[in-house]
C-alpha cells in the first residue's frame, strides 16, 4: 500500500505518519510506502524509517509529477492557516484552493490513464460554519448545520469540500472530508492561525513563559486533542462509503470549552503559579475572527464511527505533557521557551 500525506512535515501530518507507521496497516492493507510532502522536511525520526519518502517544496510545484504516480490513499492536510489567509488573500487561494484543485486533477489524470482510484481524506475545518444574517447561527453547530463561512480560510475549505464531493461523484477519487476542530495543545512556537492562542495559553505557561490571551474568558470554542484528531482522520479513511449516508463531510468530535475552563484545568494540572502566567489583552483582529466561529460543535455521525471527544480539558493538557516527555522535539521546545 502506498500513501501520500500532504503537509506531512507539519505537526499533525507528522503525528499521523508516526501513527500509521506504528500500526503498519490501514484499512486492512500493509503500508509499504509513505510519501510526505511539505514546504519543510519531516522530523528526523520519520526520515529514518525506510518506508518514508520526503518531498520538499510547495504542493503546487509537485502535483505535475503526481499525475503518473498511483497512490492507494491520500491524506490532504497541507494548508495555509486562518490568520495567514486573512492577511494574504492570494496566499490562501494558492495554498488552499489552487493546490487542492491541482492535487485532485493529478489523481484524476492517473485514473484517466487506467490507474487506481485513490481514497482521499481532506482535512476541512469547523471554520466552514459562521453567522449569516439570513439564518440563525446556533451556539452549537452540527453535521447538518448550513455552512456559512465568514473568513477566507473557511470559504476555501468549504469550496474544497464541494470539489472532493464532485470528483468523487465523477469517479475520479473516493473522497471524504473531515471537519477538524481546533487542535489543542500544539507543540512548538505560535503560528499564523487565529486560533494559535488556544494552545499558547497552555503551552507557554507550562514552559514558565507568560502568555497573552486576546479574547475574553467567556469565549467558547470546540477543541480536540492531537491524538483524537489523528484517530478521527484514520477512522474517516477506513469507514465505508455507506457509513457516510451520502454526505462526504462530517464534523470530528469536539470538547466545547470556554477559555476560563481551560485556565481552570491548567491550574488543576500545573498549579496557581502556572495559571498566573496568563494575562488578558484583547486583540480586536483575533477576537473578530474568533467571534465568527462556532462556540461549540457536535459530531453525531463521527460518533457512529466510534469517535468521541475527551471528557474534560485537563485530559488534553495531560496528553500534551506526556507528549513532551516522549518526543525529543517537544522537549527541545520546552527548553527553548524557558531560556
Amino acid at each position: 500500500m502506498k500513501l501520500l500525506i500532504t503537509g506531512g512535515g507539519g505537526f499533525l501530518g507528522a503525528r499521523l505518519a508516526r501513527t500509521l507507521l506504528r500500526r503498519g496497516t490501514l484499512a486492512g492493507q500493509s503500508i509499504d510506502k509513505l510519501v510526505l510532502t511539505d514546504i519543510a522536511p519531516p522530523p528526523a525520526d520519520l526520515l529514518a524509517d525506510p518506508r518514508v519518502e520526503a518531498r520538499t517544496g510547495p504542493l503546487l510545484t509537485q502535483t505535475d509529477a503526481l499525475r503518473t504516480e498511483p497512490f492507494d490513499g491520500v491524506f490532504h492536510l497541507a494548508s495555509a492557516v486562518s490568520g495567514e489567509c486573512e492577511a494574504d488573500f492570494d496566499l490562501g487561494l494558492r495554498s488552499n484552493l489552487d493546490s487542492t484543485r491541482a492535487l485532485l486533477d493529478a489523481l484524476r489524470a492517473n485514473v484517466d490513464d487506467g490507474g487506481k482510484v485513490a481514497r482521499v481524506v481532506f482535512s476541512s475545518s469547523v471554520a466552514v460554519f459562521g453567522p449569516d444574517p439570513a439564518i440563525t447561527f446556533p451556539k452549537v453547530v452540527a453535521d447538518d448545520t448550513l455552512p456559512a463561512p465568514q473568513t477566507s480560510y473557511g470559504v476555501q475549505k468549504l469550496i474544497c469540500e464541494h470539489l472532493i464531493a464532485d470528483y468523487t461523484r465523477k469517479g475520479y477519487i473516493d473522497g471524504r472530508a473531515a471537519r477538524l476542530m481546533t487542535v489543542t495543545v500544539r507543540p512548538g512556537k505560535p503560528n499564523g492561525a487565529a486560533s494559535s492562542f488556544f494552545s499558547g495559553i497552555i503551552r507557554e505557561p507550562l514552559a514558565g513563559v507568560e502568555s497573552i490571551c486576546p479574547v475574553s474568558p467567556d469565549a467558547s470554542h470546540p477543541m480536540s486533542s492531537p491524538s483524537r484528531t489523528v484517530d478521527g482522520l484514520i477512522a474517516v479513511y477506513e469507514a465505508s462509503r455507506e457509513a457516510f449516508c451520502g454526505r462526504l463531510a462530517l464534523n470530528l468530535p469536539a470538547l466545547n470549552v470556554r477559555v476560563s475552563d481551560m485556565l481552570e484545568a491548567l491550574e488543576q494540572v500545573a498549579g496557581k503559579s502556572v495559571r498566573a502566567l496568563v494575562r488578558f489583552e484583547r486583540d480586536e483582529r483575533v477576537a473578530g475572527i474568533v467571534a465568527n466561529w462556532p462556540s461549540g460543535a457536535t459530531a453525531a455521525r463521527a460518533a457512529g464511527l466510534g469517535l468521541l471527544p475527551h471528557e474534560n480539558f485537563a485530559e488534553m493538557i495531560q496528553q500534551y505533557i506526556d507528549d513532551c516527555s516522549a518526543l525529543p522535539t517537544a522537549q527541545e521546545t520546552l527548553k527553548g521557551m524557558k531560556r
